[in-house]
């Protein structure tokens, strides 16, 4: 039973994937965050003398989070609990933290549990965690992806000390690739593979610093290739790209890249870079983002940041969300084209956001101030006995349409808001209103 049980799982670790059987199991074999784990870093000294606390995790994927619990694992001489927040709930924590006091009752020893993907626990799941992290029932050490703020309690995070995983290095990755093409046990160095220096620095920068997307792409390139007469299978940049196509962006529509490639965006529309702004459209159409959420978008900043200097440009902004939904993917990709570099060269003027915001500002300091009595509606005799819409001057009884008038409340008297751009349409607009103040 015992012979069955060693090539069992002999066997399921040679079939497991090659980023998981080449990962690394020392500091020694760790490859980047040298800002966390270098010799003589805080971490690592926490590690090395296993005076752990709680902490998160937080890096894009394949920057080495899981890898580096496991280091955690392997070192520490606490009970070790690996919890997926993904497939696990409250019944599982329950079980979790039976185990920990269990261990620290009957061997006194601590138990560290590890989340991966924490930022998937809802907020009730995050709250049973609380109390046993303040007993110190066990150490938390969690892994996300997602930004810790946006995404775990507030009273969780003031608990645990946030380590940030930077994405890897192209050098690094290709480190990795070379190593694992090297290793005979765990790699890839029982076959005779030719890599080309070319293909492999298209590799490392294709992976976008997920070490998994390298070694998964290096393994698929490797195994679907055949060898030559020679029995070399040779790995050129044409065969690289012939076996693994296109590879995806990293853009997660729920997560931190989704708000920074959409910022990326809208900034790049405001500062007037037609050319920035297809870029950062084009990464979030490859990447499957909700087309009427870009549309939406476009649409508040045609108001927001163009405003009267194109007034054109809310229109056309209104119409590529309409043609959004009528038309569909993959061809309302040219609308939203068309809109984009039309607001990205459009003048700019932010006079209505700027107008609007001071009198809200004004609205919340004195609170509903009472409408001149000039301007109320006097549907009722006896609301034109109160002064309801006495003296109201009629602007079309007047050369010109207008006439000199106090609309405002007394309070806010001569009160301007609005003070137009010299840029596009608006610049007329702001000889209208001169031409105006002049007739005052």
């Amino acid at each position: 039973m015992d012979l069955f049980h060693h090539e069992y799982e002999k066997n399921l670790k040679n079939l497991a994937p090659l980023a998981d059987r080449v990962r690394p199991r020392s500091f020694e074999e760790f490859v980047g965050q040298e800002h966390l784990i270098a010799p003589g870093k805080p971490l690592r000294q926490a590690i090395e003398s296993d005076h752990l606390h709680s902490m998160i995790f937080w890096g894009p994927p394949g920057s080495g989070k899981t890898t580096l619990a496991k280091i955690i694992a392997g070192k520490t001489r606490a009970h070790f609990v690996f919890f997926r927040a993904v497939t696990s709930g409250i019944p599982e924590l329950r079980q979790v933290i039976q185990e920990a006091q269990d261990q620290l009752k009957f061997h006194k020893k601590r138990t560290i549990l590890f989340v991966d993907e924490i930022h998937r626990l809802n907020k009730t799941q995050q709250d049973a965690f609380l109390p046993h992290v303040e007993e110190g029932s066990f150490i938390l050490i969690g892994a996300t992806t997602e930004n810790p703020s946006f995404e775990v309690i507030k009273a969780l995070l003031s608990r645990c000390q946030i380590y940030i995983l930077n994405p890897l290095s192209e050098e690094n990755i290709r480190t990795i690739l070379e190593r694992a093409l090297r290793d005979p046990d765990r790699g890839l160095g029982k076959y005779s593979v030719q890599l080309e220096e070319s293909a492999l620095n298209w590799m490392a920068h294709m992976a976008n610093g997920d070490a998994r997307v390298a070694l998964n792409n290096l393994e698929a390139a490797v195994l679907n290739t055949e060898p030559n007469s020679e029995g070399i299978r040779v790995l050129t940049l044409k065969r690289l790209e012939e076996v693994l196509g296109h590879k995806a962006l990293v853009y997660d529509k729920s997560g931190e890249e989704h708000y920074n490639v959409i910022s990326a965006f809208i900034k790049s529309l405001r500062g007037s870079d037609p050319d920035a702004a297809i870029y950062y459209l084009a990464r979030m159409l490859a990447a499957g983002e909700d087309p009427l959420f870009i549309a939406r978008r476009m649409v508040i900043l045609a108001s927001e940041d163009i405003g009267n200097a194109d007034p054109q440009a809310l229109l056309i902004a209104v119409a590529a969300m309409e043609a959004v939904q009528f038309v569909g993917l993959p061809e309302a990709q040219l609308n939203l084209a068309q809109a984009a570099t039309y607001l990205a060269t459009a003048p700019k003027s932010n006079a209505s956001y700027r107008a609007l915001k001071e009198a809200q500002a004004d609205v919340k300091r004195t609170g509903a101030l009472p409408v001149p009595l000039h301007l109320r509606n006097a549907p009722t005799p006896f609301m034109k006995e109160l002064g309801y819409g006495k003296d109201y001057l009629y602007a079309h009884d007047f050369q010109g349409n207008y006439v000199e008038q106090e609309y405002l409340p007394e309070e806010l008297k001569d009160r301007k808001y609005y003070h137009p751009s010299e840029n596009g349409y608006e610049q007329k607009i702001l000889e209208r209103l001169n031409r105006l103040r002049k007739i005052n």
